[in-house]
């Protein structure tokens, strides 16, 4: 025979809970008359055959047709009112969740008109919080028939769609603002993300809390991973490259593929690239061949002698060739490039 439950309770602080079933596994047997326990940081739900019978909030309540009028739907008379019934108690914490972390795992590419590529790639983190603000709403939408219902089932979906609301607002900035006056405007920014997230944290029963920026700054990426998510062609790239060579020859005397894209796709490349290269893509032949006599480019070169002038590698290069970008010729085995090819490949 099913045990009765005369008395329920969950005397748990529910730090990492948001909703916890009791039981866990099937159904509680109570009956008219039943007491439940409610604490103050505490909502109960009950549920039965998928329908939400009432809400309890803080105290002790004894369980009646009176205070669960849909009750009348399920139970009878009989019994002189202690009729048992079956019913699912979810208890739904309603504390505050705080000091939750978001971060963004992929660059927010916005725009940043006039500096460097034209774009900007930032990365940024902070906290949140939230709350449940109505439990049934809550239960019936998203918790279901879990008998446990912790932060790390829905912390992906709540950080989704934070930053979903982050990158909209950001794109929306960066139409009016550049980067280095977005980095400014943190506060203004996480106000406006928490009130774009506020009605998709309601449709589910839950309140932002607050939202706050605590770092918000140019991706770190570098070149070959710029070029490698679709965003820089192989001139361009090279360009950067060249630009970085420039800037950074005393701390990387080998002109590695350094933080240039990175910091020219979100600061800018500043005076060094505007003019060296006078925009991306459109180098002045003039400039160009200011360019080619300072690197002392020779007539005739094999692909890894123009990859050390271009400050690349030697398989970039090759692959310029195999695109069509670079013009080489090709004898026997091996590639030969004029320097006239090659001026025309820094041209864009």
């Amino acid at each position: 025979m099913a045990r009765i439950f005369d008395v329920v309770e969950y005397p748990s602080e529910m730090t990492d809970e948001l909703v916890h079933r009791f039981p866990e596994t099937g159904v509680a047997d109570l009956r008219i008359g039943s007491q439940v326990i409610v604490r103050e940081s505490q909502r109960v739900v009950f549920m039965r055959d998928g329908h939400a019978l009432d809400t309890f909030g803080p105290g002790r309540h004894t369980i009646a047709t009176a205070n669960i009028p849909y009750l009348i739907e399920f139970v009878g008379k009989a019994f002189n009112n202690r009729t048992p019934f079956t019913a699912e108690v979810y208890y739904v914490s309603m504390r505050e969740f705080v000091d939750r972390k978001w971060g963004t795992p992929q660059p927010i590419i916005v725009r940043n008109a006039g500096v460097g590529l034209g774009i900007a790639l930032l990365q940024g983190f902070g906290t949140y919080s939230f709350q449940i603000t109505d439990a049934q709403q809550f239960v019936t939408q998203v918790v279901g028939a879990q008998g446990v219902y912790r932060m790390a089932d829905i912390e992906n979906r709540l950080r989704t769609m934070l930053l979903s609301k982050l990158q909209d607002l950001l794109g929306e900035t960066g139409g009016k603002k550049n980067v280095l006056e977005m980095i400014g405007l943190t506060e203004e920014l996480g106000t406006g993300v928490r009130v774009k997230a506020q009605e998709d944290f309601a449709a589910i029963g839950l309140t932002l809390k607050t939202f706050y920026i605590g770092s918000l700054k140019p991706s770190d990426k570098s070149a070959e991973e710029l070029r490698a998510m679709g965003m820089l062609d192989m001139a361009t790239y090279a360009q950067l490259q060249a630009a970085d060579a420039m800037r950074d020859a005393a701390q990387n005397p080998a002109g590695g593929a350094g933080l240039t894209a990175g910091i020219g796709a979100g600061l800018g490349i500043g005076n060094v690239l505007s003019q060296s290269l006078q925009g991306i893509g459109s180098t002045q032949p003039g400039q160009a061949a200011s360019q080619a006599a300072a690197a002392n480019i020779p007539s005739v070169m094999t692909p890894a002698e123009a990859a050390n002038i271009l400050k690349v590698a030697e398989a970039d290069v090759i692959a310029a060739i195999t695109s069509g970008e670079l013009k080489a010729k090709k004898i026997g085995e091996s590639y030969r490039i004029s320097k006239e090819a090659l001026e025309a490949f820094l041209k864009g």
